[in-house]
Order: structure tokens, then sequence, then C-alpha cells
């Protein structure tokens, strides 16, 4: 596949702004589950990661998103929000181009939101924003734009809203990731390479 039709990115926010949540309605949008799925936060594949509610490891996803009428694959990794495990996004970002910075409007841009925003900055990445959790009565959409329009020096139109919890806007926002987020860059004639940024043991497989 020609490497336009490819979208290596990340979700990074604060704890607790919706990204394991987001990632799942990405998931059930692109058809890699079926709606009304029961295990909520599938990318959250740890014990621990399920009962504290956060996420702790890195996971990549590969989804097939329709745009215009040609197939893109969009390789998502999520990456953890939570100060403690800085290491994992910055692991993370490696592998990516562009990052969506998902804000809840409810909550507003916080420390940890603007720690993580530096790290892709740092390594040149382009920058997606995205408010979620619009569909909640205190919601301050206005004045959450108003503060990423500071921070990033990004137009309103740039700055997409989602509800992960209902999935209104997840569609829309896909496309963006394809139209707003650079495709990786390459040539095929030069010898493979990859990168790692998580291992696991398997005690039949090792």
């Amino acid at each position: 596949m020609d490497q336009k039709y490819i979208r290596n990115f990340c979700i990074i926010a604060h704890i607790d702004h919706g990204k394991s949540t987001l990632a799942d309605r990405f998931l059930e949008a692109t058809h890699v589950i079926g709606k009304g799925t029961e295990v909520a936060q599938l990318l959250d594949s740890m014990d621990l990661e399920r009962e504290k509610g956060i996420t702790i490891k890195s996971h990549a996803i590969r989804m097939i998103h329709n745009y215009n009428g040609e197939d893109y694959i969009l390789n998502l990794i999520d990456t953890p929000g939570h100060v403690d495990f800085s290491y994992e996004v910055s692991r993370a970002l490696a592998s990516c181009e562009g990052a969506v910075l998902l804000v809840d409007a409810s909550q507003g841009v916080e420390a940890q939101t603007m720690s993580n925003l530096y790290l892709p900055l740092d390594n040149n990445l382009e920058i997606l924003p995205a408010l979620n959790k619009i569909d909640l009565p205190k919601a301050d959409v206005e004045g959450t734009q108003h503060d990423l329009i500071d921070i990033l020096g990004c137009k309103e139109s740039e700055i997409m809203k989602v509800s992960a919890k209902t999935g209104e806007g997840v569609d829309a926002l896909l496309d963006a990731v394809i139209e707003q987020l650079p495709a990786p860059t390459g040539t095929v004639d030069t010898p493979p390479q990859a990168l790692i940024f998580d291992s696991y043991f398997d005690m039949y497989r090792g």
C-alpha cells in the first residue's frame, strides 16, 4: 500500500479525560469490534489497568477507515495519561507522525495535558486538538476552545468536538486524522526497520 494511505498516531491527554474510551469508539467506527461490546476499554488489557481504570502500557491497533472512497490504514497507539507513566508515552511517540490531543471539556486543560503536549511537540509531531465529553451539562466547550487556541495557536475550526461516551463526532475525528495528520516518510527501496516499544513473555511461546 502507498504510504500516503497510512497514518500512525496516538491519543494524548490528562488522566481520565477519555483516551481509552475514545479508542474503543474508534474501534467500533472502523468495525474492528461490534457496537455495544461488553468489555469497556478494550485496549486496557492488563488486569491492573482495568482495576485502576487507567492505561499503563502503550497499545497499538490497526484500523481501516474509508475516506472519500479510499481505504486508509490508521495505526492507533493508546498511551498512558498518568504522570507516573510518561516514559511509556515518550516511547510510543517515536512511532507516530501525529497526535490527537484530547481534552475533557468539563475539566479544561490540566497539568498533565500540558506535560504530555510537550513530548509530541519536542518530537515534531502534528497536533490535532479535540474536545471530549461535550455531552455533559457542565462542559465548557467555548472556554476550553479558547484555551487550546491560546496554547496551540490553532483555529477554532481545527478543534474537533466529540463525545467518546455517545460516539458523537467520532467519524468526523477519524476523517480529521486523515486530513490533518501526515503520512509516514521513507522509501520502499531501503532495508526494512521496526521500532519495538513493548514486549511480553508467553509461557509456551517465549
